[in-house]
Parts: structure tokens; C-alpha cells; sequence
């Protein structure tokens, strides 16, 4: 085989096998900014395994997301799926999957989900890791911008803000945390809401980067010194992290790693192993860079 450079024929094996070797990778087109790591890692585990990989942008809130993902089974007859938040957060697309027994991992579930078949990470102990790092640095006024309210895999990272005050005997103001919706805008909105506030806080920590980043815009704007005035810290390490200026404090997640696992726990799924279910947790890691630094002298 390896003389003739042999190559299995993927339309019989499709034919004699009534399978597709198909993967079904669904995302929420709002998400496009990790996405390409999540696609990279279900590409490594498929590489050698003669699957392929469909990438289906979805809508959370599409009245017809249900219709569309049933239709995407039915249909196109992939051999499984896998699922990122939020869609994999909705409980009524876990419901459909069991009810057309679509085979699945689900990356990033939100806590106390259903699914047996997942890949998360540490997200509340490393963002209670990432306050103490702050709190050491000085810091008391610390406040936090949560995630999209839809996303509820991330609520997680607002717990871990809340451990971390508490370990480091700081006290969690309510006037201090502010929705975000993970977007550049609605970062410079919360940040300006926060400035605002008769004591502001000396740092900020923000449930992703790109909201982070709208944090700098606006200090920027504002002549606010980063970090001599003001703290920033984000959350993924998106390529967004080291483009823009001051390089970002931020917790890499091991998005691709993720998806690599979740894409080999599926193929192993697909093929009946481990039939009762595999959840991992991997690690994610502080990065620091130049957006955070010691409190401000009074």
C-alpha cells in the first residue's frame, strides 16, 4: 500500500460502509473568533483517519436552528457532530440529537448539562487563579465584565472571579460587575460605565479579549496609561491578545487541543469505544504580559 501510495476510495467506503466519514462541526457564527483553532484541531484528529470535516455556522437564536441541524443529519448524513458554545449550552439541540440519535461531543459544556460526552477546561480555578495575581499586584477595586448572558459555558468564569475575591479578602461589589455580550463594542461600553463611577476600579478583568480590547481603544482615547493608571486583563489569548498595544494579560485557553480531543473522542464514539461516556478537563494557563501591573500610587 505504501509502495503504491494507496489511498482508500472515500466514495465506496461511504457506499459499502452506509456511512458518510463525515464530521459535523456547528458553531455560532458570533464565535468566529476561535473558530479557526477549533477548526485546526478537529482537522489534526481527523488527518489519518479518513474523515472529513463540514463546517455549519449557526445563529443561537434562529427561529429555524433546530430545523437546520435536523436537516443537516437527516440530509447531508454526517456521522456526527460536535458542538461549541452557545449552541452546545441549548439544551433543546441535546434534546434533538438524542431524539435522532446523532452521535456527539460537545466542547465547553456549560455546568450541570447533560451531555456524557465532553471536552472542557478549568475556567472558574484559573480565573480565580488570574484575581489573586491581581490582588497581589495591590489590587482591591477588581472589576468584571461578564460574558454574553447566552453563553453560559463562560458563567463559570464569573464564579472564578468571585472565588478569587473572596480568597484574596476582597469583597465583590455589584457596581463593579457589568454585563458584557463579548464583543469589541460592548467592551468599550462597560469599560466606560466602569470609569465612570465615582471610585473606579484600578483593574479590570474582562470574560474575553475582544472586549478587552475595546478597553484599550478607549483608554487610548482617554489618555489612560495602561497599566500605570489602569490594569487589563482578558480571557482566551485569541491572536487578538498580541496585536494590539499594550500586549494583553490573558488566560490561553487550549482551544485546539480541545477540539483535537473532542474530534478523537467522537471518532472513538463512531466506532462504538467507551460507550458509557468520556468527559475530560484540560488545563488552561496565565499569560502575562503588559497590560497589568502594580496598583496606582494614591
Amino acid at each position: 500500500m505504501e509502495t503504491l501510495k494507496y489511498r482508500p476510495n472515500l466514495s465506496a467506503r461511504r457506499l459499502a460502509g452506509n456511512r458518510s466519514y463525515l464530521l459535523g462541526l456547528l458553531y455560532d457564527k458570533l464565535s468566529a473568533s476561535y473558530i479557526t483553532a477549533i477548526q485546526d484541531g478537529v482537522l489534526d484528529a481527523c488527518e489519518g483517519q479518513h474523515y472529513d470535516l463540514l463546517i455549519h455556522p449557526c445563529e443561537h437564536d434562529d427561529p429555524y436552528l433546530l430545523d437546520k441541524i435536523s436537516n443537516l443529519i437527516t440530509s447531508v448524513r454526517v456521522d456526527g457532530l460536535l458542538l461549541t458554545p452557545p449552541i452546545s449550552d441549548m439544551a433543546s439541540v441535546r434534546r434533538l440529537l438524542r431524539k435522532l440519535n446523532a452521535p456527539n461531543v460537545v466542547i465547553s459544556l456549560a455546568k450541570n448539562a447533560d451531555s456524557k460526552w465532553t471536552v472542557g477546561t478549568n475556567d472558574r480555578e484559573i480565573c480565580a487563579r488570574m484575581v489573586c495575581y491581581l490582588a497581589s499586584l495591590g489590587h482591591q477595586r477588581i472589576a468584571f465584565v461578564l460574558g454574553h448572558p447566552d453563553y453560559m459555558a463562560i458563567a463559570e468564569r464569573f464564579e472564578g472571579y468571585k472565588d478569587g475575591m473572596l480568597e484574596s479578602g476582597l469583597k465583590v461589589l455589584e457596581s463593579y460587575c457589568v454585563q458584557g455580550y463579548n464583543s469589541f463594542d460592548s467592551g468599550i461600553g462597560c469599560a466606560r460605565r466602569l470609569l465612570r463611577r465615582k471610585i473606579p476600579p484600578t483593574a479590570i478583568f474582562f470574560a474575553n479579549d475582544d472586549m478587552a480590547a475595546g478597553m484599550l481603544k478607549l483608554a487610548h482615547e482617554l489618555d489612560i496609561k495602561i497599566p500605570r493608571d489602569l490594569s487589563v486583563v482578558g480571557f482566551d489569548d485569541s491572536p487578538l491578545a498580541n496585536q494590539i498595544w499594550p500586549f494583553l494579560t490573558t488566560i490561553r485557553q487550549p482551544t485546539h487541543d480541545m477540539a483535537q480531543l473532542a474530534a478523537e473522542l467522537l471518532i472513538r464514539r463512531l466506532r462504538g469505544e467507551s460507550p458509557e461516556g468520556v468527559k475530560r478537563v484540560l488545563q488552561s494557563e496565565l499569560v502575562f504580559r503588559d497590560s497589568t501591573g502594580p496598583v496606582p500610587e494614591k
